[in-house]
């Protein structure tokens, strides 16, 4: 685990601490790696951009001798759910969604407006998604050829079992498209285990980059199916082209995030050097056992059972005290440089506190700190009449 000490104690309002699922706070040395600049065309940057789908690979645990590529598409995480979605699902057969969130409904709207026949799965979003109810609908309609999951639906921090979703799609031989964006790095995906067909993530997630790319794994023989099928409905955000000037030159088709591409070559380094997916996986559990841990003992209730909750982000319900009110919690929090979520919680008052990024223990202590001394500085009950949801 990297050292502590090197973390700064006192965050600034130019620098502070992000308690958040993405954008997250990033190293002294992923910060200094973006003040460089390389030409578009030149050799270093075709080399980073080598090293830096290389090592993807490496910390998915797949091969591009096996059938598997990685592919960079500049935007956010939602760019690249974008890209995959509508580049690699053939003009014929309906999509289903399997939803229990924001993201899962935002994948449904992306589909939607590319022209996709799309078929909801939908579960609360105190639940995760169901194999027995997924695969009941596939049966039910042999139109739908492909499935798209969210792993952890950062709404709630709730996490969605993607071997079973799998399970379900190949058995009725559907393509399977994972949103892993704030999860991959942080938890144990077996591609080929989970019979998928291409998952997504982002740069400024686990991997503790900045935004300003996305990438995509995929089987070689889906992008292959739909180069030859013309399956791609943007021009931009043509995941199957750009796959192949990477292949034939080695470039971006557009103008390439270079810093963020620069600082996220150093955040796998970094990441390496922690070592690697085991200990970013214990780092991050640390932190939310310490997290959740001091909030209980304030009073603060989560919106999940903690058989339900992700180690990445927790939601918290707000409490109906009239001395609460959240955006003068969140500023005060924000004046001493630590920075919270809103909740993205259907028709339910919440917040959330993420615990992943370049933070520890001691950074979560210092949260549970600062959140104490606000609760007594407003004067309310943080577990006032809370009705949670039925779990």
């Amino acid at each position: 685990m990297p050292n502590e000490s090197h973390h700064p104690d006192f965050p600034s309002a130019f620098d502070p601490k992000l308690f958040t699922p993405g954008p997250l706070t990033t190293s002294s040395s992923v910060k200094l790696a973006m003040a460089h600049d390389l030409g578009a065309w030149d050799a270093p940057l075709k080399s980073l951009v080598s090293e830096i789908r290389t090592s993807l690979l490496a910390v998915a645990g797949v091969e591009q001798e096996a059938g598997w590529e990685c592919t960079l598409m500049q935007g956010s995480g939602s760019f690249g759910v974008e890209s995959a979605i509508g580049s690699l699902l053939p003009r014929e057969g309906r999509l289903a969604v399997v939803s229990n969130g924001a993201y899962g409904e935002r994948m449904i709207t992306i589909a939607t407006m590319l022209g996709i026949d799309v078929v909801p799965i939908r579960f609360p979003e105190t639940e995760p998604a169901c194999e027995h109810r997924i695969a009941e609908a596939l049966a039910l309609d042999p139109s739908i050829r492909s499935v798209g999951v969210i792993h952890c639906e950062t709404t709630t921090g709730i996490v969605n079992d993607i071997a079973a979703v799998g399970r379900a799609a190949k058995a009725s031989s559907c393509r399977y498209i994972v949103d892993a964006m704030s999860s991959f790095g942080a938890y144990d995906i077996d591609l080929d285990a989970i019979h998928c067909d291409a998952l997504i993530s982002s740069a400024n997630k686990c991997i503790e980059g900045v935004p300003g790319f996305s990438f995509v794994f995929a089987r070689r023989q889906l992008m292959q199916d739909a180069d030859a099928g013309k399956w791609p409905r943007s021009h931009s955000l043509d995941l199957v082209d750009q796959w192949k000037a990477f292949a034939s030159s080695g470039k971006f088709r557009f103008t390439p995030p270079i810093q963020s591409l620069l600082a996220f070559a150093q955040a796998l380094r970094e990441f390496a050097a922690e070592g690697g997916l085991a200990a970013r996986k214990a780092r991050y559990q640390a932190n939310c056992e310490t997290l959740v841990g001091g909030m209980l003992e304030l009073g603060f209730v989560p919106f999940l059972p903690e058989e339900k909750r992700s180690y990445i982000i927790t939601t918290f319900m707000c409490p109906s005290d009239a001395a609460f009110d959240f955006m003068t919690f969140y500023q005060h929090l924000a004046d001493v440089g630590l920075i919270i979520y809103p909740g993205k919680v259907t028709n339910r008052s919440c917040f959330r506190l993420g615990n992943i990024g370049r933070l520890f223990p001691r950074d979560m202590r210092q949260l549970v700190a600062a959140v104490s001394t606000v609760v007594e500085k407003m004067g309310f009950d943080p577990a006032c009449d809370v009705v949670l949801p039925n779990n």
